[in-house]
């Protein structure tokens, strides 16, 4: 009997990962196509089966969850607590187990955060199948659609609770005011660099009262 083979998209499809995820599990062994004549990747049916079979009986989903707020004020005020307790709140209502909670303090733009680093490498030790996020914002300011790749590549997904009720307005500007710092820093030097964020952060204040939006 002939085996069947399937494109990439229609591998995906079944695996319920992105095109992408499927060239990373390709680049580290996990799972290799064939190639036809002209070079297009075709996956072997059965082979994926089996990988659907395994993922279907597998245990139970293990999540990871990630808060982060920008300043140590933010922290001070009970923002991370409260940001974690709706994380831990919404992973039990879905009846995910929690593997470990893990937080930073420190701007989304700064993609050195232990934090972060803590949970993609749980990602692809496959301690943690499932990391819960708030939003985008909290995981990363630019540069989200890696992120994902990269967990998508060790089998695992990122999910968005999405509150609602969150104002970031003020941890955006910090995050303006830390950026701004970096580079200015590498330009002109500490000194320079320190009155032009003074600058920044003059300009990045309401217009009409003169004081930092909340």
């Amino acid at each position: 009997m002939e085996e069947k083979y399937v494109s990439i998209g229609k591998a995906a499809k079944m695996l319920g990962v992105s095109i992408g995820a499927l060239r990373k599990w390709e680049e580290n062994g996990l799972l290799t196509p064939e190639r036809t004549p002209t070079g297009h990747r075709r996956y072997r049916v059965a082979e994926l089966q089996k990988i659907m079979h395994e993922k279907n009986e597998s245990p139970s989903i293990t999540c990871a969850i990630y808060a982060r707020v920008s300043t140590k004020k933010q922290e001070d005020a009970g923002n991370l607590d409260r940001q974690t307790g709706r994380l831990c709140a919404y992973a039990a209502k879905q009846g995910w187990p929690i593997f470990a909670v893990i937080s930073d303090t420190a701007s989304g733009l700064n993609e050195h955060r232990p934090g972060l680093q803590k949970v993609l490498q749980m990602v692809a030790r496959r301690e943690a199948s499932v990391v819960l996020v708030e939003d985008k914002d909290r995981l990363a300011r630019f540069g989200f659609s890696y992120l994902e790749s990269f967990v998508e590549a060790f089998a695992g997904r990122i999910v968005l609770m999405d509150h609602e009720e969150k104002d970031d307005q003020q941890e955006l500007v910090e995050d303006l005011i830390a950026i701004t710092t970096s580079f200015s820093a590498r330009i002109y030097a500490k000194r320079g660099g320190k009155k032009l964020v003074e600058v920044v952060r003059s300009t990045l204040q309401d217009p009409v009262t003169g004081v930092e939006s909340e």
